[in-house]
């Protein structure tokens, strides 16, 4: 029989997830990848919360089906990006601006 999770269950999940997120320069071949330029040093500002700072310093999780890059400052999902078939999709809506002022959702 199986127990109900706790709050507590859930602060220990998200320590030990805390505990192996990486930095955005984790994943700059990724960015690279994408974007066809050095990015980890683009400035973007979250939707979420208004922070602006470079990619270099967002929160990236990379053991999942895909990568998840968030805010440091509110842990809002900037950027998701999985690949199926060979096919990669890529979200950035998370992001406000990224880039020289344009616009991440344009």
């Amino acid at each position: 029989m199986s127990t109900p999770a706790t709050s507590l269950d859930h602060d220990e999940d998200r320590s030990t997830a805390r505990s192996t997120a990486l930095d955005g320069n984790a994943v700059a071949g990724l960015l690279w990848d994408l974007f066809g330029e050095e990015s980890t040093t683009t400035v973007g500002t979250c939707a979420h919360c208004g922070s602006s700072g470079v990619l270099a310093e967002t929160v990236v999780y990379v053991q999942g089906p895909g990568v998840v890059i968030r805010c440091r400052g509110c842990d809002g999902v900037l950027v998701v990006v999985v690949e199926r078939r060979g096919v990669r999709c890529v979200d950035v809506l998370g992001y406000a601006t990224l880039g020289a002022g344009s616009s991440a959702g344009a």
